[in-house]
């Protein structure tokens, strides 16, 4: 189960910095003139439609007579990787915002696996670097060794809180006539506001000012949006 919780976290480019990197400036280049502010609050916008929108789809497939049920079972191992995968890119991308970009690996998937876990993600990495800070996923950010113990430990609670409401919630998506579609928007919504919200603990306010001016940016290939249509502009 932890291996396979670490794979899904890590595939494809979702948890490389420098593709998280290019996402947030996709964004700037789109909105110039909005402040950090405004940029975490739309990808908290996005993060949140996204989620919930994948979780009333794999509901939604329920309802095909004959053959829903079956086929929502299959579609929600699919859609519990996409609600990791999309929760990592959140993650990195709000903690880009504040400047903060961890290049190593391990420190990158503790730093998603802290947030999504919340007030007890938190304390076992604030134990880990044996700091009571506020600013621990700075510090988090700049470590690049010890951070095996952390993440066995952000796994083992990850595997026994998360996977747990998971469990329940894929129990409501397959109902049939509709109900598996509400249940599942409603439930990974739920589940999306309570990771924003960690990361409003994790982070804080976001700053005034970009750490890099928008005009010094490197250009690069953009990103799309969590959860949009790559031929689709906003």
């Amino acid at each position: 189960m932890e291996k396979a919780v670490v794979d899904v976290l890590d595939t494809g480019s979702k948890l490389q910095a420098p593709a998280v990197r290019r996402y947030v400036q996709y964004l700037r280049e789109r909105h110039p003139g909005e402040s950090p502010a405004q940029i975490a609050e739309r990808l908290e916008k996005q993060y949140l439609l996204a989620v919930t929108g994948s979780g009333a789809a794999v509901g939604a497939t329920a309802a095909v007579p004959g053959i829903g049920t079956v086929a929502a079972l299959g579609a929600v191992g699919a859609e519990t990787a996409f609600f990791m995968e999309a929760s990592a890119l959140f993650t990195l991308a709000r903690a880009a915002v504040q400047g903060i970009e961890p290049h190593d690996q391990e420190a990158r998937r503790a730093l998603v696996l802290a947030v999504v876990l919340g007030d007890a993600g938190i304390a076992i990495v604030q134990k880990g670097l044996r700091t009571q800070s506020k600013n621990w996923a700075n510090t988090l950010a700049g470590k690049a060794t010890g951070m095996g113990a952390i993440n066995s430990k952000l796994l083992q609670q990850f595997i026994k809180r998360f996977i747990t409401k998971r469990a329940a919630l894929m129990a409501g998506k397959v109902l049939p006539a509709g109900i598996g579609a509400a249940i599942g928007g409603a439930g990974n919504r739920a589940l999306g506001k309570a990771t924003i919200e960690n990361a409003h603990k994790a982070f804080g306010p976001a700053p005034a000012l970009w750490p890099t001016p928008l005009h010094n940016v490197i250009d690069a290939d953009p990103l799309p949006a969590i959860g949009t249509d790559p031929a689709r502009k906003q």
